[in-house]
């Protein structure tokens, strides 16, 4: 059998997705279903009542859940808030932010739920809202809880690091607040048969999401089961399980019939997470011949009043360059906002902006060359945990990007490059993401027919994991992609974590693979020992796969794995397993990397800004599918065009209200925004982290590509911005 990892395949879910036949949260019928609208508070801080008499008396509406009357949920949110959020669940009268949930209508058709809504009296008592992060950063705090390992790590001397340095950079660099907006929005339909709780959601976590319903509704995780078999796009903010989610689960349990709840697009810009602002310091400091002496980067975000949530931003300074001395602290600002949550590359992409942006501006006070001072300060290992990478080929992404984007062409002076009226720019950064791999399982089952039925309860947020396990078990099994069906998204099957933090492939991939193989490896042992099979008697090693054939190497004898099953009592083979991450990562440091490449053409009257040209070059293990690789990591490069050029969230600081919440509004990358984009990968295969020697693909795109932007735009005009977006009027 032909090898299938590694070859562009085309999506197997294409099909059913060209045909409308793959169905989404919202789009599984229900008898009775109901449909819900949740109402949000207009005001930032204070208190509420709701007078819901009218709303209760409009045509067609079968309840109004308020705190008043809805179900007392006395478990709500008592687990750690680092892991589980703190939910809007209608417990009390109290309002923390603008947007956030304060009631929910529930209505026979949607439009007569909207109707109701709007029909809903609010008596709000206001606080004085905190909105201002200028004014409250000097009040930043140290996080309590913290989402990531530690939040403040310092190596070595910074101070006395800095004082030997005959160069330094000391800059200030912010990023805006951002919102996710994936092409589907949160949506979740919960039913209920007896104690039994089905949810269809959009969650890139089934398994987490039924354990906060089971925390916050007080009922057993095994009498949930929650179903996502296709998410239109995640980007982390559906990662956890959001108030709607409980909210749907409860009207549904009040009203005894289920109940579809989908948020309008404006809502996704309150309730259901955001990347936070940050205000990151970085201080650089180096020799003459550019090695650095020293690294201080200090973060500074804004999170909710709610609970602590840390825009990591500074924990890729902790590994990316051999430096002896470095500071790294995080701090936040309390502000009534939604919580942050995780946004494609959470930290890395914010961080990677500051980071290579001083990066670049010591280069220049230097006058080297960026790739040059990069190489100076390459890292054979974690500067803090002294761990040695276990594969990295940086310096090759360096050499292989410039080559294929035409570097050695590039004038050294800002201002230098010419096109008619167009200042030419030409930047570079250093992209990286940790490779993650967490606990997984999957079951693989042989049928009679000789197909294979493959199963894992992970996710497909978009980014192919139907087709690359789908790939990973054919190989496994010398199937064809045709006589094998890969089933995933359900809490009913074998358990796998969050799709998120890059991990999918690493972590599910190699489970699948040890499941197929558990089921292949009995099929071949029961011909083996069957008399009347024609491969009785070979020896293991010469049994080859050929699309569901057993065939004795260099010979003409074959047998049928649908033979050999009917043979044997005719009942499906199955093999199942669990695989997890080793005591390698006791040894070594995980993490992919790559080099990305920016032309822009700025119009030096009017300040028009154009992105002609983005190239990254990546070294992320052993490619599973070339196309669906190459997919994420461009998706993962105009993410970055959209956090350097366009995207900011706005807030009224009057009443602490989204301005933009729309997509007219919220500006993000079209095709028209960026003329070419291209990527290549470093061959390569990293066998210490799995099996497969596979790394995840999806948010490493994003890293380096807002920096090497930026720094594209300060080639072209000599004016170095250091506030994303990179707008018009900060060009003029």
């Amino acid at each position: 059998m032909s090898a299938q990892i590694g070859l562009p395949r085309d999506r197997v879910d294409g099909p059913d997705k060209v045909k409308g036949s793959a169905r989404y949260a919202a789009e599984f019928p229900q008898p009775r279903l109901a449909h819900a609208v949740m109402v949000l508070s207009t005001r930032a801080s204070g208190s509420y009542r709701i007078e819901a008499a009218a709303a209760e008396a409009s045509p067609g509406v079968v309840r109004v859940l308020t705190p008043a009357n809805a179900p007392k949920l006395p478990d709500a949110n008592k687990a750690d808030p680092a892991k589980v959020r703190i939910l809007s669940l209608l417990q009390d009268d109290q309002v923390h932010y603008n947007g956030q949930p304060i009631a929910v209508v529930v209505a026979e058709t949607l439009e007569q739920a909207r109707g109701a809504a709007r029909l809903l009296d609010v008596k709000y008592v206001e606080s004085a809202a905190i909105l201002d992060f200028e004014r409250m950063k000097a009040k930043a705090y140290p996080p309590k809880k913290a989402n990531m390992a530690e939040t403040d790590v310092h190596w070595g001397d910074a101070s006395a690091g800095l004082a030997q340095a005959s160069v330094t950079v000391d800059a200030v660099y912010t990023t805006p607040d951002e919102n996710h907006n994936p092409l589907e929005p949160h949506a979740t339909t919960a039913s209920w048969e007896g104690d039994k709780l089905t949810v269809h959601d959009a969650t890139q976590g089934v398994f987490g999401c039924r354990n906060t319903l089971a925390q916050d509704l007080g009922i057993p995780a095994q009498n949930i089961r929650v179903i996502s078999p296709f998410i239109g796009g995640g980007f982390g903010c559906k990662g956890s399980a959001w108030s709607h989610v409980v909210l749907a689960a409860m009207a549904a349990r009040v009203i005894a019939r289920p109940v579809k709840l989908v948020l309008d697009r404006p809502q996704m810009f309150a309730p259901v997470g955001h990347r936070p602002r940050t205000e990151q310091h970085v201080v650089l400091g180096a020799k003459p011949d550019g090695s650095l002496t020293a690294i201080r980067h200090e973060v500074t975000s804004a999170t909710s009043m709610l609970e602590d949530w840390t825009e990591s931003s500074a924990v890729v300074t902790r590994m990316l360059y051999a430096c002896p001395n470095g500071d790294t602290t995080h701090r936040l600002v309390k502000l009534n906002i939604g919580t942050p949550t995780f946004q494609r590359a959470p930290g890395e992409a914010t961080g990677t902006f500051a980071l290579e942006s001083a990066m670049d501006e010591l280069a220049y006070k230097l006058g080297l060359d960026p790739i040059a001072l990069r190489l100076v300060n390459h890292a054979d290992a974690d500067a803090v945990e002294h761990k040695p990478f276990s594969s990295k080929a940086l310096r090759a992404c360096y050499e292989r990007g410039a080559e294929k984007f035409g570097w050695s062409r590039r004038s050294a002076k800002p201002g230098a490059m010419r096109d008619g009226h167009w200042q030419v720019g030409w930047g570079m950064a250093t992209a990286t993401y940790p490779a993650h791999r967490s606990k997984a399982a999957a079951t693989a089952k042989i049928l009679a027919d000789g197909s294979a039925l493959v199963q894992a309860g992970t996710q497909d947020l978009g980014t192919g994991t139907y087709t690359i396990m789908s790939q990973v078990a054919a190989e496994t099994l010398g199937l064809s992609l045709q006589r094998l069906r890969f089933e995933l998204g359900d809490t009913a099957l074998a358990e796998t974590p969050v799709s998120g933090g890059s991990q999918t492939a690493a972590s599910v991939a190699p489970a699948v693979q040890a499941a197929c193989a558990s089921a292949r490896d009995q099929l071949i042992a029961l011909a083996l020992a069957d008399a009347h099979s024609p491969v009785h008697g070979a020896q293991r090693a010469d049994i080859d796969l050929d699309d569901g054939w057993l065939v004795v190497r260099n010979t003409q004898k074959r047998d049928a794995f649908a033979a050999v099953i009917a043979r044997n009592g005719g009942h499906p083979i199955e093999g199942q397993a669990q695989t997890e991450e080793g005591d390698a990562k006791e040894r070594y440091a995980f993490h992919s990397f790559g080099a990305v490449f920016a032309e822009v053409r700025v119009d030096r009257d009017l300040g028009v800004l154009r992105l002609t040209r983005l190239h990254g070059t990546y070294d992320v293990g052993r490619i599973l599918n070339a196309k669906t690789a190459r997919s994420q990591l461009i998706g993962g490069l105009v993410w970055g065009a959209g956090l350097a050029l366009f995207e900011q969230t706005l807030t009224d600081h009057r009443d602490g209200r989204v301005v933009n919440s729309n997509l007219s509004e919220y500006h993000v990358p079209v095709n028209a925004d960026i003329e070419e984009i291209d990527v290549a990968f470093i061959d390569g295969s990293d066998t210490l982290l799995n099996p497969l020697g596979a790394r995840g693909i999806g948010e490493i795109g994003i890293t380096g590509a807002g920096a090497a932007i930026a720094n594209a735009v300060y080639h072209a005009t000599g004016k170095r911005i250091r506030e994303l977006p990179i707008t018009l009027d900060k060009l003029i």
